[in-house]
């Protein structure tokens, strides 16, 4: 068994942190031994020493993806705290379009995984009758993330909170697996972008709602910091931040004016 030692696992750690800004840990550091092992097998390396070497020396963004693969957990489902998706849309694009006098809002689902996040609020807008003339933008940092994300295939964990009239209408069974709707996935456009990377976050701009959930929490303060400062510029004012449910901007930042809807708390570009 190869072992990850301490110096090592500090340098993979403060390479993954200036990279993408998330955050490990000492405790975790048993979690990053064992998550990497898998690739020093697949790339037929001898230690953790030699693989922080291909990293630091290798030149490949292939391999930066399966890293970012192997310290995130991609926990996602269908309908995710579906009481945020609710307020989104029967409140915010309601009083969005009104605001604007338009039907053209620009949605933003900021690390969005397989895309389950982006697809609902596709499928929940389209049962609202609102049409979109723009795509929802859906963005993650790992490119093998998006290319399931595209596919569009998904298990019954994925679709567990799923409800039935959108079931019949939207997805087809294959197998074990359920295939969304063509129309679904038209409605989205995936990217990779990482949200502490300047120059790729400043591709997306004047957006109406970004959508941010559960990312923060692997963020330490000053990368918490800049990713919703960021964010800040992607929106329009008065445009909405969607974090987490168990997330705040309490400590991170004033210049979101926090707004309560139905219990549900979201944030506000002043």
């Amino acid at each position: 068994m190869k072992t990850l030692q301490d110096s090592t696992f500090k340098q993979l750690r403060d390479f993954i942190y200036e990279k993408c800004g998330i955050y490990i840990s000492d405790s975790k550091k048993y979690l990053i031994e064992n998550r990497l092992v898998k690739r020093l097998q697949e790339k037929k390396l001898n230690s953790y020493e030699d693989y922080l070497y291909l990293l630091l020396y290798g030149n490949s963004t292939d391999e930066l993806s399966k890293l970012y693969d192997a310290v995130t957990t991609n926990e996602t489902f269908f309908f995710r705290e579906s009481q945020q998706l609710d307020v989104f849309v029967d409140h915010i694009v309601p009083e969005l379009m009104k605001k604007h006098s338009t039907k053209d809002i620009a949605i933003w689902s900021a690390a969005c995984s397989t895309g389950e996040e982006p697809y609902t609020i596709a499928m929940m807008l389209l049962e609202k009758g609102y049409s979109l003339k723009k795509e929802i933008i859906a963005s993650d940092i790992s490119d093998s993330t998006l290319e399931s994300a595209k596919k569009a295939v998904y298990n019954s964990y994925s679709i567990r909170n799923v409800p039935m009239q959108y079931l019949k209408k939207y997805f087809k069974p294959n197998g074990q697996s359920y295939e969304l709707s063509p129309v679904i996935k038209g409605m989205v456009k995936f990217m990779n972008i990482n949200l502490i990377d300047e120059r790729k976050v400043k591709l997306i701009t004047s957006r109406d709602v970004v959508f941010c959930r559960n990312v923060l929490i692997y963020f330490d303060d000053r990368a918490k910091k800049k990713a919703v400062s960021l964010l800040y510029d992607c929106l329009k004012p008065g445009g909405y931040l969607i974090i987490g449910l168990s997330e705040s901007l309490h400590n991170i930042t004033r210049a979101f004016k926090p707004v309560v809807i139905n219990k549900v708390v979201v944030y506000q570009r002043v």
